[in-house]
């Protein structure tokens, strides 16, 4: 099994609602993010991940917490198993014109196709079926406000 490190985002509109991915390598939604490349630093890795994913530079960033552990083995469609250990921040990005007249899409053209939908949703409105297994630890922690940085 191979461990992959990520670094994803929370990134958080004027209503507080969240960024959510509905992302193509496995359909369901989550935070945007990726896995790292070699001599990255962590950091470096989540803000050229939502660059990638999103459009969106990250300007300032905290970290929110790091997961890893059993509940994060995940098994790809193709059958491909990894346990990945996630660095999660939040981050400030600018979003003046990069909300759709919807409200909620983010306005964004992706070249690699990583991204169906990126939609800011209300935490409390998302089904915990709907989210990648992986991340729906870090999703519930946010709905029940967990505070530890360190999550297995």
């Amino acid at each position: 099994m191979r461990v992959i490190v990520t670094g994803g985002a929370i990134i958080r509109d004027d209503q507080n609602r969240i960024l959510f991915q509905r992302r193509s390598d496995y359909g369901n939604w989550g935070l945007p993010g990726g896995g790292m490349d070699a001599g990255e630093s962590i950091e470096e890795t989540m803000k050229r991940e939502i660059m990638e994913e999103t459009g969106l530079q990250v300007d300032s960033c905290e970290l929110y917490a790091v997961y890893s552990g059993p509940r994060m083995q995940y098994t790809y469609p193709d059958g491909n198993k990894v346990v990945f250990v996630m660095f999660i921040f939040n981050a400030k990005v600018d979003l003046k014109d990069r909300i759709a007249a919807d409200g909620t899409t983010l306005l964004f053209k992706d070249i690699n196709k990583e991204s169906l939908q990126l939609e800011f949703k209300k935490l409390q409105n998302m089904d915990i079926q709907d989210i990648s297994t992986v991340q729906r630890p870090l999703i519930e922690d946010l709905k029940n406000d967990v505070k530890p940085i360190l999550r297995t």
